[in-house]
């Protein structure tokens, strides 16, 4: 299982700062080590643990970039049409199969191989390609307008990779394109570091699975959406998830599953039972069972209840019990060190931010680091704003739903005026 050093969440005192949990959690957070090589077709969304030069030039050979004629610029006059005996054909996979002579146009398709010259090279084979709508063909004979550029339409051996350059770093999470690139170069396998094994529950005698029918939701009961929203955002991770279900609000049965998980995964995730009520058992039960909960309650609005720490061999995550404190903590603090113990580099880690215009005004708290749930909309002059939803509270799920992203206001913020330049995490940076 990926390990945590044992001072991972080394803080103490008040309310922590945002910036500074993120640097001691990111700076002793182990990545995993374990790797597994997998097909090209089953690597999509893995993190790769090898890095991969190229050991052939891309394109392997000099081709055509479109349907036509390919010619030397040397035979054409400058000031006017040329007449070029066609007297060759060349498509993709089937080269012309003798060296190319000057004062002669060969018929090429896209991605066809440019004809050798006497040579047996590409060096004194044609070096031009006309689009075949530019000429006019008669008879086995065609007529070039004056005027095209010398390597026109012609792509050259190495243009997109060359032989020995650098294609795919490790820890990079491999995308479609990623795959064909290294399909490009000839890799049929790729080493990728084995998914994470996370567990998950939620904690609380009034939180009902979905799907009961009758008296589930009397007595004050609520439906648990928090478990599927954490489960499906570890998966989107490409993590391999237990559903514990749901604890009742008793520490012996927390221990006893946490001690169970910690056994055999890599990551125990929580929601509610973390916070300093009677009724909150969580912490209780990690300490008891010889775990550390060192990281707790920061600087932040939504989720200021968050715990990290360890149970065993296991990082620990204790997220809010309120559905969006649960997400948005999840997405901005445990997403990263997530990431980073499945061995992704740090350009995978970080989130872009983009600047938007506020769509809003807002007040806030000097010292915490607030997220507001937005939308982003046109303005006229052709740009976007970033547009509050409605309801702020933390149980608000739709809001969510509802929103494109979330704007950050760091912790000197105090006032946001309409037109007010803003920092937006869109979830497609978030989610995945």
């Amino acid at each position: 299982m990926a390990q945590l050093k044992d001072d991972c969440f080394a803080f103490a005192g008040g309310l922590i700062a945002l910036p500074e949990a993120e640097r001691t959690l990111m700076s002793r957070v182990a990545p995993a080590a374990e790797a597994e090589e997998v097909t090209l077709a089953a690597a999509l969304g893995r993190i790769l643990a090898e890095d991969i030069a190229a050991t052939r030039d891309v394109p392997p050979h000099d081709n055509a970039a479109v349907d036509g004629y390919a010619v030397y610029v040397a035979d054409l006059d400058p000031k006017g049409e040329t007449r070029l005996p066609v007297t060759g054909r060349v498509t993709a996979g089937h080269p012309l199969g003798r060296p190319a002579k000057r004062g002669e146009a060969i018929r090429i398709f896209t991605g066809a191989p440019i004809p050798f010259g006497a040579s047996g090279t590409t060096a004194d084979g044609p070096d031009t390609v006309f689009m075949e709508e530019d000429v006019r063909a008669e008879g086995g004979v065609a007529f070039f307008p004056s005027g095209l550029k010398k390597g026109a339409n012609l792509r050259k051996r190495g243009e997109d990779i060359k032989r020995g350059d650098a294609i795919l770093r490790r820890g990079r999470r491999l995308r479609p394109q990623d795959l064909g690139v290294a399909a490009s170069v000839g890799r049929a396998r790729l080493s990728v570091y084995r998914p994470l094994k996370a567990a998950v529950f939620s904690t609380g005698d009034e939180v009902q699975d979905p799907g009961l029918g009758g008296d589930a939701l009397e007595g004050g009961r609520i439906f648990d959406s928090n478990r599927f929203a954490i489960m499906g955002l570890l998966r989107e991770l490409g993590l391999e998830v237990s559903d514990l279900g749901i604890l009742p609000d008793r520490e012996p049965a927390i221990r006893e599953a946490l001690g169970t998980a910690a056994r055999g995964h890599d990551l125990l995730v929580t929601s509610g039972g973390v916070s300093a009520g009677e009724e909150d058992h969580v912490k209780g039960a990690v300490a008891a069972i010889g775990g550390r909960i060192d990281l707790w309650r920061l600087a932040i609005k939504p989720g200021r209840p968050v715990a990290f720490g360890a149970v065993g061999g296991a990082a620990f995550v204790g997220l809010p019990g309120n559905p969006v404190a649960a997400m948005a903590t999840f997405m901005r603090i445990a997403r990263p060190m997530i990431l980073k113990m499945s061995g992704a580099n740090e350009s995978e880690i970080v989130p872009l931010r983009f600047s938007v215009a506020a769509d809003f005004a807002y007040d806030k708290k000097a010292g915490r680091l607030e997220w507001v749930r937005a939308k982003l909309v046109p303005d006229a002059a052709g740009g976007m704003r970033a547009r509050k939803v409605r309801g702020s509270g933390s149980g608000i799920l739709t809001s969510m739903t509802e929103a494109d992203g979330l704007v950050e206001l760091t912790e000197e913020i105090v006032r946001v005026e309409p037109g007010q330049p803003v920092n937006f995490l869109p979830f497609s940076e978030l989610l995945t």
